[in-house]
């Protein structure tokens, strides 16, 4: 059979199973049973082929999620969980609005900051955007904030939680593609900072543009004592954990999956101290990390049976050769790959994606000889853009879900494209200045 042939085999089956409402996890998986009877399965009949073709899959796949680079997904997953069950991003959330005082956009400023602490813990940008949507929409609303304003925050600090450690998603991708963890981690800090600048930027001129978009209004005055105290109980010892984490890394004083623990042991520690921790709690916050971990070894493990079918039936080799065929500008090809990524979120979520991209993307970045991690972060980036890209970004309905009677898709598109925009800008930045990305994990050689 024809490389592309197999290629559309092996895709159309998955689209397929999709279409006819199969859980994505579960399609693949199908997909992969099927291309395994048909590739690897020999000859004989359908029984035999099939029993052979899924004992070869299986002997590839399992090294895949036995894998000891995973161990930080559940520790990050399950530190996330503790941070909201136990009531400590809602306290981290009451005491930077009381920090902020009276700045323009005050409570804007406050979804970027607070936002962005929970999506970067708890690794799921839905999830974020359901709290955050609930937490902060109907307040902003009431202190007479434009949709705009309340809305485009929210859809924002998505790509801030792809970007700066610990992100679950980008261990997740690293393992995919076989990258080292530590460096794709450390190698999102200084991106996602800068995007975070922007945000803030872009928050302060909108505020400038048009004054009435975020109305000032009165705010309980407090001494500086009073902000010094706030900040040592309340938002300190969150943003430590995060910190301590990075630098573990950094350091090389322990792996991603050691900091990882400690991270977790850290939340713990904190909720213990605030006496936050119950049994329920824990309770909670274990079958949340557990679901989504579970989800996360479905994926990781029909990753790995698909990119070993696409290689075994050749689609992968005949796919780089025709793509590197074209004569194409390496940057032209990063864009082609960044577009598709774009479209696909309109349909797919983050881990199915990665899913689908990743087993051909990789190989044919390193073909044009990207450096990987640099490549991983546009990646990352990439992602977290697609979720929102109109007209059927994922986020794009969540936030709908979770927003005020009377707010139209309209107005969600319109919040959400400036945000998109500065994304889009630092991914230019990235191509352009490629040390952006790779400057912080070189320090670490």
């Amino acid at each position: 059979m024809e490389w592309y042939s197999a290629l559309g085999f092996l895709l159309g089956m998955v689209l397929f199973f999709m279409f006819i409402g199969v859980p994505v996890a579960l399609a693949f998986l199908a997909a992969n049973m099927v291309g395994a009877a048909w590739f690897m399965g020999g000859n004989g009949d359908l029984f035999t082929q099939m029993s052979r073709g899924i004992g070869q899959l299986a002997n590839n796949a399992v090294p895949t999620v036995t894998t000891f680079n995973l161990m930080p997904v559940p520790m990050f997953l399950l530190m996330g969980e503790i941070f909201f069950f136990t009531g400590l991003a809602n306290r981290m959330f009451g005491a930077i609005d009381k920090l902020m005082g009276r700045i323009p956009g005050r409570l804007s400023f406050v979804t970027v900051a607070g936002g962005t602490a929970f999506a970067t813990l708890s690794g799921s940008s839905m999830g974020s955007t359901a709290l955050l949507g609930s937490l902060m929409v109907p307040e902003m609303q009431k202190r007479g904030y434009k949709k705009h304003m309340a809305i485009g925050p929210i859809l924002g600090t998505g790509g801030l939680a792809m970007l700066i450690p610990p992100s679950a998603l980008a261990v997740l991708l690293a393992t995919l593609a076989n990258l080292d963890v530590g460096q794709l981690l450390i190698a999102g800090i200084v991106p996602g900072l800068i995007l975070a600048c922007f945000y803030a930027i872009l928050i302060l001129i909108m505020c400038l543009l048009d004054p009435t978009a975020a109305p000032a209004y009165e705010v309980e005055s407090i001494s500086w004592g009073r902000r010094f105290k706030l900040f040592i109980s309340d938002v300190l010892p969150m943003m430590s954990i995060v910190i301590g984490v990075i630098l573990l890394i950094m350091k090389g004083l322990a792996t991603p999956s050691e900091s990882a623990a400690f991270g977790c042991l850290g939340v713990l520690l904190l909720a213990a101290i605030y006496r936050k921790l119950t049994v329920s709690n824990i309770i909670a916050s274990v079958k949340g990390a557990l679901r989504v971990t579970v989800m996360a070894l479905l994926i990781i493990f029909g990753s790995a049976t698909f990119s070993s079918l696409l290689a075994f039936s050749g689609a992968s080799a005949g796919l780089i050769n025709w793509a590197t065929g074209f004569d194409l500008a390496p940057v032209v090809m990063l864009l082609v790959m960044f577009g598709i990524l774009l479209v696909l979120g309109m349909f797919m979520d983050q881990l199915s994606m990665m899913l689908l991209t990743v087993p051909i993307f990789f190989p044919l970045a390193q073909t044009l000889d990207f450096n990987l991690i640099w490549f991983g972060v546009i990646t990352l980036l990439a992602l977290e853009i697609s979720f929102t890209t109109p007209p059927f970004g994922l986020l794009l309905f969540v936030m709908k879900g979770v927003s005020a009677p009377g707010t139209t898709m309209r107005d969600i598109y319109v919040a959400a494209l400036p945000f998109m925009a500065c994304a889009i800008l630092l991914v230019g930045l990235l191509i352009i200045w490629p040390g952006i990305a790779l400057w912080l994990p070189g320090l670490g050689r």
